[in-house]
């Protein structure tokens, strides 16, 4: 990236985080709370996405339970409503993302240590894929098809774990330039 800072909404990682949280607009609300550099209104929101006032207000809910949105609720003393202005904090995005990826990386990390450990095997039709314990409990039969299990050369799948690993932490190189 040459040390230039990314937006953190414009990462892959962080647009399918965002989603999963608050669904299809929710990278959209985000970015438009962020263009605005300062506290927005639902309403200032809802003008700018093809949404009603509700499901901004859901988007905005999703995010605030996770906190990611903030909120200042300030009362109008004609009219005696609430109205409230939103802000978000990206460095809160960030922190979640870098203890999911964490979490991630020591998954992939203890599976790419399970593979580099055992030997497995898999039938012609590649049914299942079993450690050798489990192989010779099947007596080396496939119980799906009945074929027999040869052993299997795990090195391609090892150099893609690797790879992914390389990759998740270059991730998370990124997102703690946000925190």
């Amino acid at each position: 990236m040459g040390g230039r800072k990314q937006n953190i909404v414009d990462l892959l990682i962080t647009k399918e985080f965002l989603m999963n949280i608050g669904g299809k607009y929710a990278v959209e609300l985000v970015k438009i709370c962020e263009k605005k550099k300062k506290a927005i209104t639902d309403d200032e929101i809802e003008k700018k996405l093809p949404l009603k006032i509700t499901e901004v207000r859901t988007i905005l809910n999703r995010l605030h339970y996770r906190g990611i949105a903030t909120y200042q609720k300030t009362r109008n003393n004609k009219t005696g409503w609430y109205s409230y202005t939103w802000q978000i904090s990206t460095a809160r995005i960030a922190a979640l993302l870098l203890e999911k990826q964490l979490e991630e990386i020591q998954r992939a990390e203890t599976k790419m240590e399970f593979e580099t450990n055992y030997a497995f095997f898999t039938c012609k039709t590649k049914c299942n894929n079993f450690p050798f314990e489990i192989a010779a409990e099947y007596q080396f039969k496939c119980p799906g098809c009945g074929n027999s299990l040869e052993a299997t050369d795990n090195q391609k799948t090892l150099k893609d774990m690797r790879k992914k690993i390389v990759f998740m932490k270059n991730e998370m190189d990124e997102l703690t330039k946000h925190c």
